[in-house]
């Protein structure tokens, strides 16, 4: 008798449904936006194409903010949209005629043109290199070897580490996460509590060092080359890397050592010295072996970049984008450079690039379309800042981008929502005084992510070893943002109008 089927087969039972996908509600809430300052009725003096690029902007701004969707996907939204409701409107020469959709997507495009956005590219790439060699690593090791191991000596190596990194690591985020495990390596090597002051203390001076040390140099973040790229497009006027570091250094270096008071005083360490402390960093050094040929190029091709920035307008009259591609030229010749672009392809945040072309072309598109004009003319006619002579001007505007800036998970999203309005609320403004000089310090006010971590990738980077909460930096943060916001009053009344900036 042929045996039947196992009786213990257990019935067949209907694959569950994946959870259907939610619409964030910070997209709704940005397509409501969007809607409700096209519906309302168009002021006079603004064009059509004016009024919807407003439109965009606040969509945008809702989006970025409550983060809805990552930064390139709202980037590659932001492109249709420009394409779609700037190519519908009346051109603003010849109203007879719209711009249509292909006009317009060259508008929502015209960022990946700008001069800026190679620049950001290429400090990418030398970012990327200085990661792949690991000389990145070697560079804050040495440092931190020649400032010494006590408790305060390391606190003081992390910013000396992060002002040496900001001069040939050109991106915030890739600085801090080349000094986060070394540091890390370091607590646990001097079996330092993850919980305590020292620990606590390391991480946030990292975090709001190199924040501090975007304002201080140029080509340090991404935004600093943002604010370039709208001097170019909306002032013709441009600042070099020289005349930024003359403008920003001397503050950065003030408020480091405010910075490491600020940390000693507010979470006091348990203990002056760390037991093994030399013994860990020179072991640290040693497992990396001698310097490695890659490593000494790439090493060599930083310092001629370096002094390319710092001597251009003096010794050359090549920019800074010309040069920083030269340097990469050298860093990809076979045989010379330090690594090949299938090294480089899987390094670089490609989704920064398209982030920052679009972020230049909605500051671009707001200018063409009249609307960044006629928003400065409101702002201006119903706030007084005509009345209130450069300092109080930069004193509101600064204080303005601090606060918003609350908001913002972004520098980068920051600049391309807010500098283009405020450029053009300066070009509005009466009076002498220097735009080109006042965007600038208004760049130096976008770096100020010190008081949330969401503020900064740095902060966020550091935040994840959990080494300490987001009160404690907060603590530490609304001092540094009191006092950094103070002494560059104190500066554009004195240094930065002296050098001829305000």
């Amino acid at each position: 008798m042929p045996s039947s089927a196992p009786s213990s087969a257990l019935p067949a039972t209907p694959a569950s449904k994946p959870p259907k996908a939610k619409v964030p509600l910070g997209l709704v809430a940005g397509v409501i936006a969007l809607i409700a300052v096209l519906l309302i009725p168009l002021p006079a003096d603004l064009p059509v194409a004016g009024h919807r690029m407003l439109a965009i902007l606040v969509f945008a701004v809702v989006v970025w903010i409550t983060e809805a969707v990552s930064y390139e996907a709202s980037a590659i939204i932001i492109t249709a949209l420009i394409a779609f409701l700037i190519g519908t409107a009346p051109n603003i020469q010849n109203p007879a005629v719209e711009y249509g959709t292909s006009a317009a997507i060259g508008m929502a495009l015209t960022g990946f043109s700008n001069p800026a956005l190679a620049l950001v590219g290429g400090a990418l790439f030398i970012a990327a290199a200085m990661t792949h060699t690991g000389l990145d690593r070697r560079i804050a090791l040495l440092t931190l070897s020649k400032i010494g191991t006590s408790t305060r000596r390391v606190l003081i190596g992390c910013v000396a580490v992060t002002i040496v990194l900001s001069l040939v690591v050109p991106s915030a985020t890739a600085r801090s996460a080349a000094v986060v495990p070394i540091m890390m390596g370091i607590i646990t090597a001097f079996a330092v509590e993850k919980r305590s002051n020292v620990a606590a203390g390391i991480m946030i001076v990292v975090a709001q060092a190199v924040s501090i040390w975007n304002v201080g140099i140029q080509t340090a973040a991404a935004q600093n080359l943002l604010t370039l790229g709208f001097m170019d497009k909306m002032l013709g006027q441009r600042v070099t890397w020289a005349d930024w570091l003359i403008a920003g250094a001397p503050w950065a270096i003030i408020m480091s050592v405010v910075l490491l008071v600020t940390v000693v005083k507010l979470m006091p360490p348990e203990a002056n010295a760390i037991a093994g402390g030399r013994e860990t960093i020179d072991g640290l050094l040693a497992d990396l072996g001698p310097m490695t040929g890659p490593q000494k190029r790439l090493m060599c091709v930083s310092i001629l970049l370096l002094l390319a920035w710092a001597t251009e307008g003096r010794l050359h009259r090549y920019d800074t984008t010309a040069t920083t591609y030269f340097g990469l030229v050298l860093l990809m010749l076979p045989r010379i450079g330090v690594m090949t672009w299938k090294d480089v392809q899987s390094r670089i945040p490609w989704g920064t690039v398209i982030v920052f072309g679009v972020g230049i072309s909605l500051g671009t598109t707001l200018l063409t379309t009249q609307a960044g004009r006629w928003l400065g003319e409101q702002v201006v006619l119903h706030t007084g800042l005509d009345s209130v002579g450069a300092v109080g001007i930069f004193a509101i505007l600064a204080a303005f981008l601090i606060v918003v800036h609350l908001g913002f998970a972004s520098a980068t999203a920051l600049t391309s929502a807010m500098l283009p309005i405020l450029i053009s609320v300066l070009t509005t403004l009466p009076g002498e005084f220097s735009r080109p000089g006042m965007t600038m310090l208004l760049g130096f006010t976008v770096s100020y992510g010190f008081l949330l971590p969401i503020n900064a990738p740095q902060n966020m980077v550091c935040l994840g070893t959990d080494t300490f909460n987001a009160k404690q930096f907060a603590k530490v943060g609304i001092v540094v943002t009191i006092i950094g916001y103070l002494l560059m009053l104190l500066m554009a009344m004195t240094y930065w109008r002296w050098l001829g900036w305000i």
